[in-house]
């Protein structure tokens, strides 16, 4: 069974997959969508800087614990069971907003995938790879 994590979504090209998915992903950059299940550390950090995706939408789905969003100009809180999505064009980021870890699965398309490998390289110019991929950094007001 190939284990596919964060760093390797786009190794994966196998037709049909039924795996468990802690700590890996379902799809690749050459499918229609991908969902990754992650755990977000304890932490007042924001879990990526704030940006925008002007072409993609992005969702999460909260399995434990509370996540944190700044979508636009709100700020929401969503525990276990609830789901949050970002439209193309609206700035967000999030956070671990509780005092446990919290699992997620992520939701993107293989662009936002692509982006995620990208950022996550040692050295990686994080502006240029989100310019690369449609998307922008934002400043934090």
């Amino acid at each position: 069974m190939l284990t596919v994590g964060a760093d390797r979504l786009g190794m994966d090209n196998r037709p049909v997959r039924a795996d468990p998915l802690l700590g890996n992903a379902i799809g690749s950059t050459g499918d229609s969508f991908v969902i990754a299940e992650w755990t977000a550390e304890v932490g007042e950090h924001w879990i990526a800087p704030l940006h925008v995706h002007d072409d993609d939408d992005e969702a999460w789905y909260v399995l434990e614990g509370t996540i944190a969003f700044r979508l636009g100009d709100d700020e929401v809180e969503a525990r276990t069971g609830s789901a949050v999505f970002a439209r193309r064009g609206t700035p967000h980021t999030y956070k671990n907003a509780g005092d446990t870890p919290a699992r997620y699965l992520l939701v993107m398309t293989p662009r936002i995938a692509h982006l995620i490998e990208e950022i996550h390289r040692p050295g990686a110019d994080v502006a240029a790879a989100f310019a690369a991929h449609e998307s922008r950094l934002v400043a934090d007001e």
